[in-house]
């Protein structure tokens, strides 16, 4: 082949430059949505006091974020409209959907929204749940819509712009960047409320804000997308559908339903992620009470979570890609967080100082790294690309009924106890579940060699 004809075949993601832009543009988006599911996590306190919820209605609040993904099956839908629709116009709809969700939610907890007669009667129903909190659940839901569905967006984009590529370093970079809002909020959210006397809507109206720049990332991205399909299409590489995949017919689902691979890899996310995401929600105010710190200090002790995993996924994931060991690397994930979970429950509350609980935090920040480097890049081999989106799409709703669940769980549980304990060893018994998971996924993968641990590059 000349170098003319290898130059007329370069495709725009064949561009160094230009696939790690399109990465860095989709995972900011990530990176502001992280920051605001998690804006109110270190002002649990301060919630309590100006917003008048107590922990059950907080759990109700964390947990509205999945309702209308788990029950109304919106993330069902959700995978279809990816499949037929493409990732430019699912992921402008996801980031536009949390735009609109946050700026729900922004209006049900602001002062002035009180005295209208819309809280009003919000308020003279289901009194257990004041009616910011309702208003507030409903953002919350609309933003998980959007959050959600930008998730399986953004792993369809991965592998779409890096297929034979660097795909599980990729994917790893991506939530490294997304959990890098999780650090930040932690440290910012406390900080912007001191900075507005002691308020919890100065934060959200900042996260808010951002996510209306992540809409515009992701705008970017797609006039990219749109300049890679057209050279595709133009070297016969795709049809003339709106996005590279073939027709998707929705029969093709029951290749996703039917295959053990999926349910094991869905279950051990659900477990998983039901130990993580609900933490976080809870772990601010878990550190407020064993330490006997302020809230403010228990948030930027907690925000150390996200840094090992941020600087390790990348690496893990390049591991992964050129050597392999997916299912391994779960199942050492999945020990780890049932270890730090039976810390927290047991031991930091015996010896309750700061060094320990940091470095707790730091180790299951290593399980953080481990489990989704290893998951998201294994999909792809065990669905066929297309129905990948719908495959991503139904192992999140499988997770969101856990992550709905959980927080209500904990909530009803810390009330009841009047601590932290039981809740601790609730999460650690989904890190013994997910253990058990992970090693019949293992076992599976040896058997009919679906190339779990196989490295991801050709050669």
């Amino acid at each position: 082949m000349t170098q003319i004809q290898a130059k007329a075949n370069r495709f725009l993601n064949d561009s160094g430059i230009a696939r790690w832009t399109a990465l860095i543009l989709i995972a900011l988006m990530m990176f502001f949505a992280y920051m605001f599911v998690d804006v109110m996590s270190p002002l649990k306190s301060l919630v309590e006091t100006n917003l008048h919820w107590n922990s059950e209605v907080f759990g109700q609040y964390a947990a509205s974020e999945y309702f209308l993904n788990v029950f109304c099956f919106f993330l069902i839908f959700a995978g279809i409209i990816l499949d037929k629709m493409g990732i430019r116009f699912t992921g402008i709809l996801s980031a536009s959907l949390m735009v609109i969700g946050a700026s729900i939610k922004f209006v049900a907890i602001s002062d002035w929204f009180q005295t209208t007669s819309f809280a009003t009667w919000l308020n003279s129903w289901w009194v257990a749940m004041p009616g910011n909190a309702k208003l507030a659940c409903l953002g919350f839901m609309i933003f998980g819509c959007g959050c959600e569905m930008a998730g399986t967006t953004v792993s369809k984009s991965i592998a779409k712009w890096f297929e034979g590529k660097e795909m599980a370093l990729a994917m790893g970079i991506e939530m490294a960047i997304a959990r890098l809002g999780v650090f930040a909020v932690m440290w910012l959210s406390p900080i912007i409320s001191a900075k507005f006397d002691s308020s919890v809507v100065a934060p959200v109206a900042f996260c808010t804000a951002l996510l209306l720049i992540g809409l515009i990332c992701y705008i970017v991205f797609a006039v990219m997308d749109t300049k890679l399909d057209k050279q595709l299409r133009a070297a016969g590489k795709i049809g003339d559908a709106t996005a590279s995949d073939e027709e998707f017919h929705l029969s093709d689902l029951k290749q996703i339903f039917s295959s053990k691979m999926f349910w094991l890899v869905a279950l051990l996310c659900v477990l998983y992620y039901s130990a993580i995401f609900p933490f976080q929600r809870y772990a601010p105010n878990f550190l407020e009470e064993t330490l006997g710190i302020a809230a403010d200090e228990a948030s930027r002790l907690f925000s150390f979570f996200p840094i090992l995993a941020m600087l390790l996924t990348p690496f893990l994931g390049g591991f992964l890609d050129y050597k392999g060991k997916g299912a391994s690397m779960l199942i050492l994930g999945a020990v780890i967080m049932t270890c730090c979970h039976l810390s927290f429950a047991f031991l930091l509350p015996m010896f309750p100082s700061k060094a320990f609980a940091t470095i707790l935090i730091l180790i299951l920040g290593v399980s953080f790294s481990l489990v989704p480097a290893a998951l998201w890049p294994s999909v792809p081999k065990l669905i066929d690309s297309k129905i990948l989106g719908s495959a991503y799409c139904v192992i999140f709703w499988i997770q969101n009924i856990g992550l709905f669940a959980t927080p209500i769980l904990i909530g009803k549980t810390n009330d009841l106890t009047n601590g932290y304990t039981v809740p601790m060893i609730i999460f650690s018994s989904f890190g013994v579940m997910a253990l058990i998971l992970g090693l019949w996924l293992k076992r599976e993968d040896s058997v009919k060699g679906y190339g779990m641990e196989l490295p991801n590059v050709k050669k």
